[in-house]
């Protein structure tokens, strides 16, 4: 019965797109509201309307605004609903039908507090539950409207974007070439497999292995040594004497292997086949169907998008009054901005002649993935340094995923070499481990988020968002790929 009426609504909608942005208003709005969205089968809706609109060639910026207004309004109903039902959600038909599920929203909400509202968009059945638990446990207004707003710019991506590309993909008949994911799937190992050795290095260095033990017995041997030793360890109560040698010997090794694959990436025949073949590897996967996320992953990379970025965690900290951490992010910007610049005119690499109309700048090091790498794995670092040492790992790796797609994403549009990347995430690594490495002596407080710290990201995820539109069609044109010749 259900798939009866599923079925006949997305004909409906097909045979009349006009309606179509507002099937997706409505389908995220209903989505969101309380226990309507248990009832209603919102994503395989939402999927079925945003394929629809990719067919149809509705622009994917219209999709996600109107889906993202729609899921906005829907929490905030059921933000309402809980205020006003404050203290009787247990009581009150229809919520009265789903007690545990409702325990569930009052404990996940206790446990995570403001972040619940973020986190629990994305969590299965408690996703309606959660805007709802907030209001009638005295969420303030500000706070809810604040998190909502940006939490729907990410819910909008995740929900809208796999079925506007399967639409995308009907409507010109895109079929993928039979090497399409080894190819992908290859480039996207190698780099998570570099990064993961570094990581594992870095993690395996901290205090109490045997490595960590050795040098600090070593050091204190000597006067010098130990009153380096004693000058950059931790001064936080918590982590008092904890040296940062995982951040030292990250930046000292991937240094390293920055400086030998400088000296050798000109001379090396083999990096240069190297180079040849995955630049060949990456053009045969060029089709309009891979283009779209593509030039947005190398958009949101290009420096004005990075360095706002630097620019809002800078003020958020001096606004705080995190002086040393917001001096240390400064110098970040700064020392990576200004070895891009130095290295690219320096070393002079052309770069691969497969574009309209390609950067007019060096190719080694990647500026894109050097810049992505430290905004990251800097965000990482701060972020893993407030868990337990254990657990620090699940925060360098979620949120370092994100400058793989960006590293991809200049192999895939050809206007990078392999080496080119790769260079740039052994550059950006040894900044982020230099700048980590030197905080450590300042480490005094914890660095916990507030709300001006989530609405700086909403504003930067906005800007980001703005940036991508107005250079749009300006990069799709510069990255097209050249005519082949007959």
């Amino acid at each position: 019965m259900t798939g009866s009426w599923f079925t006949e609504l997305t004909t409906w909608v097909a045979g009349n797109p006009g309606w179509l942005v507002f099937a997706l208003f409505a389908t995220a709005l209903i989505e969101s509201l309380a226990i309507a969205g248990i009832i209603v089968p919102g994503v395989a809706m939402l999927f079925a309307f945003a394929a629809l609109a990719g067919k149809t060639g509705i622009p994917l910026s219209e999709a996600l605004i109107w889906a993202g207004l729609g899921a906005v309004a829907g929490d905030v109903l059921s933000f309402s609903i809980g205020r006003l039902l404050k203290g009787r959600l247990d009581t009150v038909w229809p919520l009265s039908r789903y007690p545990g599920l409702i325990a569930k929203g009052e404990n996940f909400f206790r446990a995570h507090g403001g972040k619940s509202v973020i986190i629990g968009r994305f969590v299965g059945p408690i996703r309606p539950i959660i805007p709802m638990v907030a209001g009638a446990l005295h969420m303030p207004w500000r706070t809810f409207i604040t998190f909502n707003l940006l939490s729907a710019v990410g819910w909008a991506l995740v929900y809208i974007l796999p079925g506007f590309t399967v639409g995308t993909a009907l409507a010109s008949e895109i079929k993928p070439p039979p090497h399409f994911y080894l190819v992908l799937g290859v480039s996207f190992g190698v780099l998570l497999v570099v990064y993961l050795i570094l990581l594992q290095m870095r993690l395996g260095l901290g205090e109490g292995s045997r490595p960590y033990r050795w040098l600090e017995t070593t050091m204190a041997r000597y006067d010098a040594t130990h009153r380096f030793w004693r000058l950059y360890t931790s001064e936080r109560p918590a982590r008092r004497g904890e040296f940062p040698l995982p951040s030292l010997m990250m930046s000292v090794t991937a240094l390293a292997l920055f400086l030998i694959l400088a000296q050798v990436v000109t001379v090396s025949s083999k990096l240069y086949e190297l180079n040849q073949q995955v630049l060949a590897w990456f053009a045969l996967l060029r089709q309009p169907l891979l283009d779209l996320p593509m030039v947005a992953f190398t958009l949101a990379g290009d420096p004005p998008v990075l360095i706002v970025a630097a620019v809002l965690g800078f003020l958020v900290l001096v606004f705080r009054g995190y002086y040393a951490a917001a001096i240390h992010v400064a110098a970040a910007a700064i020392l990576a901005s200004g070895s891009i610049w130095l290295l690219k005119a320096g070393f002079g690499i052309p770069r691969p002649d497969t574009v309209m109309l390609p950067p007019s700048s060096g190719a080694f090091p990647s500026g894109h993935t050097a810049g992505a790498t430290v905004l990251v794995t800097l965000c990482a670092s701060f972020i893993a340094a407030e868990s337990r040492q254990r657990q620090r790992w699940q925060s360098y790796v979620l949120l370092s995923l994100p400058l793989l797609p960006v590293a991809l994403s200049r192999l895939y549009l050809g206007v990078h070499w392999f080496t080119d990347v790769l260079g740039g995430l052994f550059l950006g690594l040894a900044i982020t481990g230099v700048i980590r490495a030197s905080y450590s002596r300042f480490d005094r407080v914890p660095l916990s988020p507030d709300p001006f710290t989530w609405a700086a990201l909403g504003l930067w995820l906005a800007f980001t968002a703005v940036y991508i539109a107005g250079h749009w069609d300006g990069a799709v044109l510069a990255y097209s790929p050249q005519p082949v010749a007959p």
